[in-house]
C-alpha cells in the first residue's frame, strides 16, 4: 500500500480517477443512469402536449385515447425517476462509500510515511482535518455533483431536440440562452475556486490553533491564559468569517444574474409563443412543451450551475489539502532497498554532516565508532547533539553528507521499516495511544501474548500500579496517555523496549520522571535489558551512566571526549565540570542553554 501511496497524483481529477479506475463498470452504469435521470423533463413535456392536443378529440366521455399518453407518463416516472435516482443511490451506498472509506485509509498510511520534520511543521488536528477534508470533497464530487452534471447535460440536450421539433426559433433560444448563461457562471465560478480555495486554507488554520489550545488546556489553566487564548484565536476567526464573507457574496450575485437570465429566457419563449399561435404555427400543446421545457431547463441548470459553485468549492478544498498531504517525501527507501541484517549491532558514523532546514551544520565531519554489544552513554549540554545522533541512527533525518551504517550497511538503503524492527527506543517524554495498557505495551511486539506481554510490564514494574486500576491491562489510558503520570507512561514505554527486544536500544532519558525508589528498581530491569545489545544511553542524570562502556561528550556537535566515567573525570575537562556540578547538586542553567 505505501509504495503505491507514494505516487499518488497531485492534482484533484486525477487523484479522484486513481480510486475510480478499479470500478469502470460501476462508473460506467453510474454515468448512464444519470443521464438517463436527466430525460424526465423533456419526455413529460412531451407527453403532456400530445395529451393536451388530444383533448378535443375526446367525444361523449370515451378518454380511451388518452389512455397510452397517461400510461407512458406513469412509465416515465418509473424508469426515469424512480429507477434512475434510485440506482444511482444504491451505488452510492454500495461503492461510494467503501471509495471513501479506502481514500481515507490510504492517505492516512501515505501520511504515516512523512518524515520526523513534516509532523513538527504541521499539527496533528491539521493533518486529520485535511485527510477528512478530501475525502468528504472527493465524496461529493463524485456522488452529488457528478451526477447533477450528467442529469443537466442530457436534459439539454432532449430539450434542444424537442423544441427544435416545435420550431427551430425556440431551440435557438435555448441554445444562446445555455451558451450565454453557462458561460458567465464558468466565468464568475472561476473567482469562487479562489474565494473557495482561500476560505478552506483559513478554516484549516482556525483548526489548527483550536487543536493546539486543546492539546494544551493544562498550560492554559495552570497560567490563567484563558482569555489570553480567546483574544489569541479571535484574528483566525476573523480572517476566517472574511473569507466565508466573501465567498458567499459572490455566490449570491452569481445565483441573481443566474436567476435574472433564466427569466429573459422565459420571457423570449412566452413573446414567440404568442407570436407563433397567433399565426397558426404553433398548437395549444406546443405551448405547454415549451414552457414546460423552459421552466424545467432553467430550474435545472440555475440547480446545476449552483452545483458548480459546490464543485469549485470542493475542487478548492481538494487542492488545497493535496498542497498538504502530497509534499514530497523526505525521507524515503530507496528503490533497491533492501531489509537490514542486524545480527551484531555495530553503528558507525563515517564522515557524517548534518544541519536542520535553515540552520547552521551541527555535525560538520562526524566519525565515531559503536561496536557491537557495547554500552555508550551521551552526555553534554542542551542543543549540542545527542538526540540528533540517536534520531540519525533512526533515520528520522538524512545525514546531509557521510554515511551512517548498522553492521556495515548504510541505513540510506535499507527499508526504514526494518530499520526501526531493530531499533527498540524509550524516549523522554513518551506518548501512548488511547488504547489499552495490554494493547499499548504489546505494541513492541504485536503478536506477544498476553504473559508476555505481563510478564514485561513486571520487568519494568508497571504491573504494580497497572494491578491497582478497575479494569487492569484492559485500562483505556487517554489521549497520549494523559490518564497517567510521566512516571507511569515511562514504565509502559520501558515495558514495551523489553518486549520489542531489539538488538538495538537506544534510552532518551528514559528513567527521568522516575520516583528514586522506582528508578532504582528499574535500572536493574535496563540493566538486565541492555545486556548482549548495543545500547546508547542519553541522559542529563550522569549517575545513570556510571556502568556504561564509553561515554561521548557532546558539545555544540562536536564529541569533546571520549571515554569511561573514571577515566573522563580524571581529565578535568567538560565531563568533569558537568559531573563536579552535580554532585554539587544543580547545573547551572547557563550550562543547558
Amino acid at each position: 500500500m505505501t509504495d503505491q501511496n507514494k505516487m499518488l497524483p497531485k492534482t484533484v481529477f486525477p487523484f479522484i480517477w486513481h480510486f475510480l479506475r478499479d470500478y469502470k463498470p460501476v462508473v460506467i452504469a453510474f454515468i448512464v443512469l444519470s443521464l438517463a435521470a436527466g430525460l424526465l423533463g423533456p419526455f413529460n413535456s412531451l407527453l403532456i402536449k400530445h395529451i393536451i392536443n388530444l383533448l378535443p378529440q375526446v367525444k361523449d366521455g370515451d378518454v380511451s385515447i388518452l389512455i397510452l399518453p397517461a400510461a407512458l407518463i406513469v412509465i416515465n416516472f418509473i424508469i426515469f425517476d424512480n429507477l434512475t435516482w434510485r440506482g444511482c443511490g444504491y451505488i452510492y451506498y454500495r461503492f461510494t462509500l467503501v471509495i471513501t472509506n479506502i481514500i481515507i485509509g490510504q492517505l492516512a498510511d501515505h501520511v504515516l510515511t512523512k518524515s520526523h520534520q513534516f509532523f513538527q511543521d504541521n499539527l496533528s488536528g491539521k493533518i486529520s482535518k485535511q485527510i477528512t477534508n478530501l475525502a468528504e470533497s472527493t465524496e461529493k464530487i463524485i456522488s452529488s455533483i457528478a451526477s447533477n452534471f450528467l442529469r443537466g447535460i442530457s436534459l439539454m440536450l432532449a430539450a434542444f431536440i424537442a423544441a427544435y421539433s416545435v420550431n427551430p426559433i425556440f431551440c435557438f433560444i435555448l441554445v444562446v440562452w445555455f451558451a450565454l448563461f453557462a458561460s458567465i457562471s464558468i466565468l464568475m465560478s472561476r473567482k469562487l475556486v479562489s474565494l473557495s480555495d482561500a476560505e478552506a486554507k483559513a478554516g484549516s488554520i482556525v483548526v489548527g490553533e483550536i487543536v493546539d489550545s486543546i492539546s494544551n488546556q493544562s498550560n492554559i489553566r495552570m497560567f490563567a491564559r484563558r482569555i489570553h487564548e480567546d483574544l489569541r484565536l479571535a484574528p483566525f476567526l476573523y480572517k476566517n468569517q472574511i473569507a466565508q464573507q466573501s465567498t458567499t457574496r459572490w455566490s449570491i450575485l452569481m445565483t441573481t444574474i443566474q436567476g435574472t437570465l433564466i427569466a429573459i429566457m422565459i420571457a423570449f419563449s412566452c413573446y414567440f409563443l404568442i407570436y407563433l399561435y397567433s399565426k397558426n404555427l404553433v398548437t395549444i400543446g406546443d405551448f405547454a412543451l415549451i414552457l414546460g421545457l423552459s421552466m424545467e431547463t432553467g430550474h435545472t441548470m440555475w440547480f446545476t450551475m449552483s452545483q458548480l459553485g459546490d464543485l469549485n468549492k470542493a475542487v478548492g478544498r481538494c487542492k488545497q489539502s493535496l498542497l498538504s498531504l502530497l509534499v514530497p517525501l523526505e525521507i524515503q527507501d530507496s528503490p533497491n532497498a533492501k531489509p537490514l541484517e542486524c545480527k551484531h549491532g555495530k553503528i558507525t558514523f563515517d564522515k557524517v554532516k548534518f544541519h536542520y532546514k535553515g540552520t547552521d551544520p551541527l555535525f560538520k565531519n562526524k566519525s565515531v565508532e559503536i561496536k557491537a554489544g557495547q554500552k555508550v552513554g551521551l552526555v553534554g549540554y542542551s542543543g549540542g547533539g545527542k538526540s540528533t545522533f540517536a534520531n540519525l541512527i533512526m533515520r528520522l533525518y538524512d545525514v546531509t553528507d557521510g554515511a551512517v551504517l548498522i553492521d556495515d550497511q548504510d541505513i540510506r538503503y535499507v527499508t526504514q521499516d526494518s530499520l526501526r524492527e531493530s531499533i527498540a527506543m524509550i524516549p523522554q517524554d513518551p506518548s501512548l495511544f488511547d488504547r489499552s495498557l495490554m494493547d499499548n505495551i504489546r505494541y513492541g511486539r504485536i503478536e506477544a501474548t498476553d504473559e508476555e506481554v505481563i510478564e514485561a510490564a513486571k520487568k519494568a514494574h508497571a504491573h504494580e500500579f497497572i494491578s491497582t486500576l478497575p479494569q487492569g491491562y484492559e485500562s483505556l489510558v487517554g489521549e497520549r496517555g494523559v490518564k497517567l503520570s510521566g512516571g507511569q507512561r515511562q514504565r509502559i514505554a520501558i515495558a514495551r523496549a523489553i518486549l520489542k527486544n531489539a538488538p538495538i536500544l537506544i534510552l532518551d532519558e528514559a528513567t527521568s520522571q522516575l520516583d528514586s525508589v522506582t528508578e532504582n528498581l528499574i535500572q536493574e530491569s535496563i540493566w538486565e535489558l541492555i545486556q548482549g545489545k548495543t545500547s546508547i544511553v542519553i541522559a542529563h542524570r550522569l549517575s545513570t551512566l556510571l556502568l556504561m562502556d564509553r561515554i561521548l561528550v557532546f558539545d555544540k556537535g562536536k564529541i569533546v571526549e571520549d571515554g569511561p566515567h573514571k577515566e573522563l573525570v580524571a581529565k578535568n575537562g567538560l565531563y568533569k565540570k558537568l559531573w563536579s556540578a552535580q554532585v554539587g547538586g544543580f547545573l547551572s542553567d547557563g550550562e543547558f542553554k
